[in-house]
């Protein structure tokens, strides 16, 4: 059958409004892949940026940090991930970091801190309003976006990509189902066979998963941080959300528990996504990151 366009059927004169966005995602975005933001331990980790077509001015930006305990995983398999975002009108950077495999321990959280340090420094580049810069992930994800907007500069752990960029500060952090108290998925009641990977051998592993706990440096003055997590959890228990969110509001950090009764780790019901995303939206509003 030939057809030209300006003999369309009247019938698919319009499309829905998500028809309408996925159809014209390709004018509005373009892909820079792998782009290699640290060369460590003999390896390059990378990162995917999704830019916004056209703008002239900086853009906010969401950095997203894939999981699987820090020994499985990558950026590729989080690409659904990115798309609410996309639909929002953000810059999005997609960052792969060293897995176990790799490096032990702090490899990753050192990594996701030069990403960041990296995307400051080229900010021009890639049109980014370093002002408006969130960070988020799921899982080992959620944990490292908590790690890489909270840690800081004392925590000595940004010394791989060391410069004279600083570190930003992130304007706010979505985490979900993250990690906050490493050791209890290392050597504690919840121990996890990849997340012990990550430690490896280590002889001080104790140490190391009291630096790249976020509960150990939770401090007035930290990012805007929203936390989603199912209480029915067995992989990170929920309690991993609810010690972190009772600690930011003792130091008197903004922040906001969403609760998914039932939910557990991820694999959450399309009504379930829409009541995250509503509150994510609404929080980044309330926070001064809504549509402009």
């Amino acid at each position: 059958m030939f057809l030209t366009l300006a003999a369309a059927l009247p019938g698919f004169a319009q499309l829905s409004p998500s028809a309408t966005w996925a159809t014209h995602a390709a004018n509005q975005y373009q892909v820079i892949p792998n782009v290699t933001y640290l060369t460590a331990s003999n390896y390059e980790s990378k990162l995917d940026v999704y830019l916004r077509r056209g703008m002239t001015s900086p853009q906010p930006t969401v950095i997203y940090i894939h999981g699987g305990f820090w020994a499985a995983g990558n950026k590729e398999g989080s690409l659904m991930s990115l798309l609410p975002w996309m639909e929002m009108g953000w810059n999005v950077v997609n960052v792969e970091y060293r897995l176990a495999r790799v490096a032990l321990a702090p490899a990753a959280v050192e990594d996701c801190l030069c990403a960041l340090r990296f995307l400051a420094a080229q900010a021009k580049t890639y049109n980014i309003d370093t002002s408006r810069m969130v960070v988020t992930g799921e899982s080992a994800g959620g944990h490292l976006a908590l790690t890489t907007g909270i840690l800081p500069e004392s925590a000595g752990l940004d010394r791989e990509c060391a410069g004279p960029t600083p570190v930003p500060k992130v304007a706010a952090i979505i985490n979900w189902f993250g990690i906050t108290d490493v050791a209890d998925v290392v050597d504690g009641p919840h121990r996890a066979n990849a997340a012990m990977q990550w430690m490896g051998g280590l002889p001080n592993r104790e140490e190391v998963a009291r630096r790249v706990s976020p509960l150990t440096y939770i401090r007035a003055g930290l990012p805007p941080i929203l936390t989603v997590h199912g209480d029915a959890d067995t992989t990170v228990p929920y309690q991993h959300a609810v010690r972190l969110h009772e600690a930011l509001a003792k130091a008197g950090v903004p922040n906001q528990l969403v609760t998914i009764p039932g939910g557990k780790h991820g694999g959450f019901t399309p009504d379930e996504r829409t009541r995250i995303y509503v509150a994510i939206r609404e929080f980044l509003a309330k926070n001064g990151l809504g549509e402009k």
